[in-house]
């Protein structure tokens, strides 16, 4: 289980995460959700210790991330699609994460296959499409076979098919008991994948419940999470506050978005 408590890091005057505690179980898809700038990347930094929290803790299996010995045979974690060398191949960028977690040379061919990279193992990662930089993410994710997994916008760059993928794979990796911990800001997506949610707003808890439970507040999760998150959106379109009758404001057109100078020319 991870378990994470009163956790709070501030950048300057910001507070970017405010006393935030949650639990996340084996067994289930957990999604992480939260508007932007609401707090989630910093959270699942400090869960993988390259941000130390101003106060509060984060535990996996009982110990600290910088506890573990074999890092990632334990907790397999994608936050950026490109971290990686862009003049290594795929393999030779997989084998290196391999080599420092004692990892067999094996295992870099079974992820390449599992994520369908296989065919161009060879290729330097930097030419990759966004796509296939995020496939070899997850790959580097999934290199030590661990009971944890961390994802941070998984289905970012992947076409149809792709996404359809990975959603099969967490489903099956968490039916097999692992932790599943996933990161999006797309709310149809999280309705078909995830079975739990953890909902965050400026860096507090807002809730911590099931899918099904959130869905039945309002007529669709995406409805839900948004009544639920109103009060902490940092960033809001001119347009999206407005009802039905509103009169626009001054130096707004009619439809809520702002006025520009065109200098004769038509928008």
């Amino acid at each position: 289980m991870i378990e994470a408590r009163g956790l709070t890091k501030r950048y300057g005057r910001v507070l970017a995460v405010d006393a935030l505690s949650f639990d996340v179980r084996p067994g289930v898809v957990t999604g992480f959700l939260g508007p932007n700038g609401s707090g989630k990347s910093t959270t699942m930094r400090m869960m993988l210790g390259l941000d130390a929290p101003d106060r509060g803790t984060v535990r996996v299996g009982g110990r600290r991330y910088r506890e573990l010995g074999w890092p990632l045979r334990e907790v397999g974690a994608l936050l950026e699609t490109n971290a990686f060398h862009p003049g290594r191949s795929a393999r030779a960028h997989l084998a290196a994460l391999a080599a420092s977690n004692d990892i067999s040379a094996a295992r870099v061919d079974e992820v390449l296959r599992l994520t369908g990279l296989h065919s161009a193992a060879r290729r330097r990662a930097g030419k990759f499409s966004l796509g296939m930089a995020q496939r070899l993410g997850i790959a580097g994710a999934l290199l030590g076979d661990p009971g944890v997994l961390l994802l941070d916008e998984p289905v970012n760059g992947l076409d149809p098919e792709g996404i359809r993928w990975i959603r099969e794979l967490m489903k099956s990796l968490a039916a097999e008991g692992r932790i599943v911990f996933v990161s999006s800001h797309l709310i149809s997506e999280m309705a078909l994948t995830a079975d739990r949610l953890i909902v965050i707003g400026a860096g507090q808890l807002l809730a911590d419940t099931s899918v099904a439970e959130l869905s039945a507040r309002s007529a669709s999760l995406e409805d839900a999470f948004l009544e639920l998150t109103s009060g902490s959106t940092e960033f809001r379109g001119a347009g999206g506050a407005r009802r039905p009758g509103d009169r626009p404001s001054a130096g707004q057109r009619p439809d809520g978005y702002p006025r520009y100078p065109t200098k004769g020319k038509t928008l």
